[in-house]
């Protein structure tokens, strides 16, 4: 039995925010990103701080070319990259999109059908545009549902018949944790009400299935997907208490994909919202419009943790955005984040048993500090076989929940197959790629593109279709 379908589509992924640069070229006004302190996710300062690396990125603005050209070598099926809200709409709510943005995409999108690469397109990866962060105080605002369906009518319609998977939201759920990076709200997250939170979920909720209906209509032949932040949580304990810690903590995160799978809220969505006294500013046509469900689920996935019901008891975990309690049984990476490759099978399984619905593995990689050598050895430039051991390990259990457990996988997308600039740390040093980018933590270095080892392990995996794999 082969140990993915045949049509699997194996790739990487990428933010426009972490690799373009050109931060006000041609026309683009600045996001929420540009507006982020050195190495802060939580709020923005005032001012746009010119050391933070990513005004410049890795310039993919210009070497996107080099890069895909790159990324083909592999043999990647599909990238997965954002649009950059305001490098369209510059402000956010203009009625008349910005020419010179969409051109950039043209190229951008062309390039990788030249190379038989599918484009995966994010509408919004963290990049509301600065304007509605601060006019608007981002989605705690309805008139933004209106801004975002003109931005995803405008890219639905130019980009028909060239691109055919798309995700709304990058992890959806991130906005419960960090409401600035996930959803532009300026307003202090501890200034913020329980009933302020559900609002900017809601509207982000009406927003995207607003999408999956506009995307549908204009192409029947779309795919749109939904994109959360894969939260993978086990009890610190067998004790019952921890269980249902455990339960109730996941509540929170998987009902936005509840919402944008099934068309509704899950009754103990309606039984939190009730018990906590929320009251939505809602409409009647919002609930026929949460009826446009997503055709497939794609989810993030680094680490698993640990739940308890008294977690000061035991040592804190640390992790991608958000933290729980350590696992004893877990080895750790440079950044404290725990390594599960058996936890990404159980996701899987997971989603799968809840949804029926397809699945896309968007995000997955190892942040670690490569170190380039002088000479290449072997024809690498970059030795990172802990690299390749990490996703190894990870696609065996992928192979495992498709031939064993019958879950239904599209595809799997390396989290920055190119080195990109940390959306947690603001850090060139946390890498991810199988191509090294000459750039450091102070923004020195030429940009200069090298292959490392995993390079040629993942063009062998992707040759294979995955059959290169070692268990």
């Amino acid at each position: 039995m082969q140990r993915f379908p045949t049509d699997f589509l194996w790739g990487g992924a990428t933010a426009a925010n972490q690799t373009e640069g050109a931060w006000n070229t041609e026309g683009k006004g600045p996001s929420i990103q540009d507006y982020l302190p050195e190495g802060a996710i939580k709020a923005p300062s005032a001012t746009i701080n010119e050391n933070n690396l990513k005004l410049n990125g890795i310039d993919m603005y210009h070497r996107y070319k080099e890069d895909i050209e790159l990324f083909a070598e592999m043999g990647f099926k599909v990238y997965r990259f954002s649009i950059a809200w305001s490098r369209i709409f510059p402000k956010g709510d203009e009625e008349i999109p910005n020419e010179q943005g969409l051109e950039f995409y043209d190229k951008l999108i062309n390039e990788c059908i030249k190379h038989n690469i599918e484009p995966l397109v994010t509408f919004s990866h963290y990049e509301t545009p600065y304007h509605l962060s601060v006019t608007y105080d981002g989605w705690k605002s309805r008139k933004l549902i209106t801004f975002f369906e003109r931005y995803v009518t405008t890219l639905f319609k130019r980009y028909k018949g060239k691109v055919k998977y798309w995700l709304t939201f990058n992890e959806i759920n991130s906005l419960w944790h960090f409401p600035y990076m996930g959803a532009g709200v300026q307003t202090p997250k501890e200034n913020l009400t329980n009933n302020d939170l559900f609002q900017i979920a809601h509207n982000e909720l009406v927003a995207s299935a607003l999408a999956v209906k506009i995307g549908h209509e204009i192409d029947p032949e779309n795919k749109i997907g939904s994109m959360v932040l894969g939260l993978t949580n086990y009890p610190r304990t067998p004790h019952p208490d921890d269980m249902i810690a455990t339960m109730e903590n996941g509540r929170k995160n998987m009902m936005l994909t509840d919402v944008q799978m099934r068309g509704y809220y899950p009754t103990y969505a309606i039984k939190m919202m009730e018990r906590e006294n929320i009251i939505l500013d809602s409409k009647p046509e919002d609930f026929d419009l949460l009826k446009n469900t997503c055709d497939f689920l794609s989810f993030s996935y680094y680490m698993s943790k640990c739940i308890a019901k008294n977690p000061e008891s035991y040592e804190k975990g640390k992790g991608n955005l958000t933290t729980g309690v350590k696992n004893p049984y877990l080895k750790e990476s440079e950044w404290g984040w725990q390594i599960d490759p058996q936890g990404l099978r159980y996701t899987l399984n997971m989603y799968y048993e809840r949804y029926q619905k397809p699945l896309f593995i968007v995000e997955n990689g190892l942040g670690a500090k490569d170190q380039l050598q002088d000479q290449p050895i072997n024809g690498y430039y970059v030795e990172d076989q802990y690299r390749i051991d990490y996703l190894n390990n990870h696609l065996i259990e992928v192979s495992k929940a498709i031939q064993l457990d019958g879950v239904d996988v599209l595809g799997f997308t390396s989290w920055g197959c190119i080195d990109l600039v940390s959306a947690s740390t603001s850090q060139m040093s946390k890498r991810y790629g199988f191509i090294y980018v000459d750039r450091n933590d102070d923004g020195t270095g030429t940009l200069k593109r090298y292959k490392k080892k995993s390079f040629y392990w993942y063009k062998k995996v992707i040759e294979t279709n995955g059959e290169s794999l070692t268990e």
